[in-house]
């Protein structure tokens, strides 16, 4: 018989692991296969030691829960081989002094510091959330780490980084004081499902999502291809294909008809308890939050500068200028309320002039308006920087769960019932870059046209056919790599959220002292 997925656990080892297959028989001897993507190393061994080591864990566990288990098997995808692992007393010592170094680590509480220039990161599972040569510029440059002579090799400083440090510590002066490997994919394999139609609903059938509409018909995306679920309006899913999605870690995003964002289905989120502590400590201190929160305006007014600069005709070098100065003020405010008046004035200078980046049919579709309404919108250009924005909120808050956050407690926008305020703090650099790009770019091409709307007495509402549309351009946007104004590698920009929300997780831990802003230039 063959078993999969097979979780044990055992509190005299101290192990727990969940096992990819375990072939049995009738006189209880069993074998554990774990599969991995590449080919077998040129070793006697025929695999590493972290390997083989795993595979020595999984033997103890099933030792432990009363099978016979002799050995164990590694399933190499590239090669499509099996390499036997021999489990002898010296794997068994070397396995059990491992855990037992690892749960000390743990009980400490402290992060252990991530390896320096290692080969062992290249291929790591574990990269995303490590991100160590991230971790080692910041720290570096703030001048933390410094070259320690007894440290083993992995953590001896290279001699490139041992210069001067920068007098801009983020690197956004031009010049990167060290090249950082990207060992990250730039984009990720798996994509996001939206279902808008009303009426449609979502079943599970082996490894794919069934969506059933109305009018489409039969639509199928598999699991292992799905990133995250988004159901706008009324869509039906099944307990099946829901506990499918939990189980796998994939969020299911709930929002309105309209594109209200209302919150999100999740497995249990980052196991990281000490990092939430953080976070909550963090926010009740009154500095931090206003450290955080300069970043984050300064960031979103240059960002929106350096929008007008690139897409507008003509920008007016006076309002260019009063956005620069603004900049500078919101970097010295000295409080949150001070700040929240200069984002405003910002704002008005700002959307005073976006109507100058349409262009070509976007002007003669009159796509104009007298400032920035919401709740409801009440023109089309409105409707779709709400709906763009609803959008972001709802994928920073997917990125946050992820990374071992809160989304709803923030540092700038203040605890409010219901609201995702990290979430918000988060894409306030973003919102130029990412959402109202979109925009821009949605009605000068004439993905969206003045047609493609709704309007009522109360407000104005994208229609069903243009926001499918306009989501396919939001998609488009986050899936384009963008050059990282601080580790100089590209990436997509949904990556970027990713990357952006750990690393706020270690300045929240202390590990790093600033959050790396992302501004283009």
């Amino acid at each position: 018989y063959k078993a999969r997925s097979v979780w044990l656990s055992s509190e005299a080892l101290g192990l727990t692991a969940k096992i990819d297959i375990v072939e049995g028989d009738a006189t209880g001897r069993v074998v554990p296969i774990e599969y991995k993507r590449g080919s077998p190393p040129d070793l006697p061994e025929r695999a590493y030691l972290p390997e083989r080591a795993q595979l020595c864990a999984q033997v103890l566990l099933l030792r432990e829960h009363g099978y016979v288990c002799e050995e164990a098997e590694i399933y190499f995808a590239a090669a499509r081989q099996r390499v036997p692992i021999t489990i002898d007393e010296a794997l068994i010592a070397t396995t059990r002094a491992a855990a037992a170094r690892a749960r000390t680590i743990a009980e400490a509480g402290v992060l252990p510091p991530p390896l320096i220039d290692s080969p062992k990161c290249n291929g790591c599972s574990l990269v995303g959330i490590c991100l160590p040569d991230e971790v080692n510029l910041l720290t570096l440059l703030e001048g933390k780490r410094l070259p320690d002579a007894d440290a083993p090799p992995d953590h001896a400083m290279p001699q490139d980084l041992t210069g001067p440090m920068e007098v801009d510590p983020w690197g956004l002066a031009g010049t990167q004081p060290v090249e950082i490997r990207r060992l990250l994919p730039a984009r990720d394999d798996e994509v996001p499902l939206y279902v808008q139609e009303q009426g449609a609903r979502i079943s599970l059938s082996g490894e794919c999502l069934v969506v059933q509409g109305r009018t489409t018909g039969r639509l199928e995306a598999r699991l292992p291809n799905t990133s995250q679920v988004c159901l706008l309006g009324n869509v039906q899913i099944s307990t099946q294909a829901m506990r499918a999605l939990l189980e796998r870690g994939i969020p299911v995003s709930f929002l309105s008809y309209g594109g209200w964002f209302y919150g999100r289905a999740t497995g249990h989120d980052s196991k990281n308890v000490e990092l939430r502590i953080a976070q909550h400590r963090a926010a009740a201190d009154a500095e931090v939050c206003l450290r955080l929160a300069r970043g984050f305006v300064v960031s979103k007014i240059k960002n929106c500068r350096t929008l007008l600069r690139r897409n507008h005709e003509e920008a007016d070098p006076v309002v260019l200028s009063e956005l620069d100065q603004l900049a500078r003020k919101a970097g010295a405010a000295a409080s949150l309320g001070e700040l929240l008046g200069l984002e405003g004035s910002a704002a008005r200078v700002y959307f005073g002039a976006f109507t100058g980046m349409l262009k070509g049919k976007g002007v003669s579709d009159g796509f104009d308006w007298n400032g920035r309404n919401r709740r409801p919108p009440k023109d089309p250009l409105n409707a779709l920087m709400s709906f763009a924005y609803s959008l972001l909120v709802k994928d920073f808050t997917v990125a946050l769960g992820a990374a071992g956050l809160d989304p709803m407690l923030g540092f700038y926008h203040q605890p409010r019932f219901g609201r995702p305020a990290l979430a918000l703090d988060l894409m306030e650099e973003f919102r130029p870059l990412a959402a109202d790009s979109t925009v821009i770019g949605a009605i000068n091409t004439g993905v969206v046209g003045e047609d493609d709307f709704q309007r009522s007495p109360a407000g104005v509402a994208i229609t069903p056919a243009a926001r499918k549309r306009f989501i396919h351009a939001y998609e488009r946007r986050m899936d384009q790599l963008v050059g990282h104004p601080v580790f100089g590698y590209r990436v997509s920009y949904r990556r970027v959220l990713e990357v952006q929300a750990r690393l706020l997780g270690r300045v929240v831990l202390g590990e790093v002292a600033e959050y790396p802003p992302f501004r283009t230039r």
